[in-house]
C-alpha cells in the first residue's frame, strides 16, 4: 500500500487527524507527514481546519465535516459563545451581533459562513451554521426577513440567486486556495531545484579537484620515470643505437636498471615500418634460456623478435638459434 494510500486510511478511520497521528501511522516523523498531508490538500483530497489543535491545524476527508464540532473545545471562552449561538439559532445577521461577537464570529471559519442577501434594494451580512443546507438557509432567511403571512410571496428567483452566489463565492475561496497551495507547491519544487544545483556544483568541485590530483600525481611519475631513465647509461645506449638506426621506440619498459630492458619498436625496411619485440640485455654471456624467454614474449604479442645484446652468444644459445629460433634476430649494442 503506498504511503498516500495509508494517510487517506488513516483519515478515514479516526479524522479528522493531526500530522502526529499520520506520522506514527506512517512510521515516519511530523515533518515529513505534514509535507505528504500538503500535498493531499493541494490536490484536494484532504481538507484542513482553520482551527488548530496546540498550533496544527487538522486534516478530514469530505463528508467528515460533522466531526470538526469536537474542536469546539479548542476556541477560547467568546468563541465557543458565539460557536454554541451560530449552532443554535443557524442563521445569524451580522448586524443584530454585538461588536465582540462580530469579530469572534469571523475567527471561527470553520463553523460559520458568511453570505449576503439582497432585501428592498439592501445588502445585509449573514452567518449560517456551516453544515446547514441551501434549502434550510433559504427557509430560516424567510422567517428572518419576511412577516409569516407574506412567507407564500416569497421570491423564489431572488432566493435561487442569493444561493448561486454564495455558490460562487465558495468557489471562489476555493480557487484562491488552490492558487494559495500552487504557489506553495512552486516554491517547494524552487528550493529542491536551488539544493540540486549547489550539489552538482559541490560534486563538480570535487571531480575538479580529484582530476588536479590525478594530473599532479601522473606528471609527477612523469618526470621520475625520465630522472630514471636519464641515470640509465645501458638505457641511454639502447636509444643511441635505435637512433643511430632511425628505429622509432613505441614504448619500453626497463624491467632491471642497467640490466634488462623490453622494447615495442617499428623497423624501417624496404615495404615501410615492421614492428618488432625487442629484449635487450647487458650481459657478457647470453645463454640459450635469454633467447627462449625473448621468443616466447614474442610469440605471445604476435611480434617478430629482436634481441640486442653488448655481450656474446654461448655455444648452446648459437645451436638453438641456428636449429630452432630462426625468427629471432640477434644483435650486438
Amino acid at each position: 500500500m503506498s504511503t498516500e494510500d495509508k494517510i487517506i486510511n488513516i483519515i478515514k478511520t479516526k479524522g479528522p487527524v493531526l500530522p502526529v497521528d499520520v506520522a506514527r501511522a506512517i512510521e515516519s516523523d511530523i515533518l515529513l507527514a505534514s509535507a505528504h498531508l500538503s500535498e493531499l490538500v493541494s490536490r484536494e483530497k484532504v481538507k484542513i481546519s482553520h482551527t488548530k489543535i496546540g498550533g496544527s491545524p487538522v486534516y478530514y476527508l469530505e463528508g467528515q465535516e460533522s466531526k470538526l464540532q469536537e474542536l469546539s473545545k479548542y476556541l477560547n471562552n467568546k468563541e465557543q459563545r458565539v460557536y454554541n449561538l451560530i449552532r443554535e439559532k443557524k442563521i445569524l445577521k451580522d448586524v443584530d451581533l454585538e461588536p465582540s461577537m462580530r469579530v469572534m464570529i469571523r475567527n471561527i471559519k470553520d463553523f460559520a459562513i458568511p453570505f449576503q442577501v439582497n432585501f428592498d434594494g439592501n445588502k445585509i451580512l449573514f452567518w449560517k451554521w456551516y453544515l446547514l443546507g441551501n434549502e434550510e438557509v433559504k427557509r430560516e432567511i424567510e422567517k428572518l426577513l419576511m412577516p409569516k403571512k407574506e412567507k407564500k410571496e416569497v421570491d423564489e428567483k431572488r432566493i435561487d440567486e442569493e444561493k448561486k452566489k454564495i455558490d460562487e463565492r465558495e468557489e471562489v475561496e476555493k480557487e484562491k486556495r488552490k492558487i494559495e497551495q500552487e504557489k506553495q507547491k512552486l516554491q517547494r519544487k524552487l528550493e529542491e531545484e536551488r539544493k540540486k544545483i549547489e550539489q552538482e556544483k559541490i560534486k563538480l568541485q570535487k571531480q575538479a579537484e580529484q582530476e588536479k590530483i590525478r594530473k599532479e600525481k601522473e606528471l609527477t611519475e612523469k618526470q621520475k620515470k625520465l630522472e630514471f631513465e636519464q641515470k640509465d647509461e645501458f638505457l641511454n645506449k639502447l636509444k643511441g643505437y635505435f637512433s643511430s638506426k632511425k628505429i622509432e621506440i613505441i614504448e619500453n619498459n626497463v624491467l632491471r636498471k642497467r640490466k634488462e630492458i623490453e622494447c615495442r619498436i617499428k623497423v624501417p625496411s624496404v615495404v615501410g615500418e615492421v614492428e618488432y619485440y625487442c629484449k635487450a640485455k647487458n650481459k657478457k654471456r647470453v645463454n640459450e634460456g635469454d633467447l627462449s624467454s625473448a621468443f616466447v614474449q614474442g610469440q605471445i604479442k604476435r611480434l617478430p623478435v629482436l634481441f640486442l645484446t653488448s655481450g656474446a652468444l654461448t655455444k648452446k644459445a648459437k645451436e638453438l638459434l641456428e636449429k630452432e629460433l630462426k625468427g629471432i634476430v640477434v644483435k650486438k649494442l
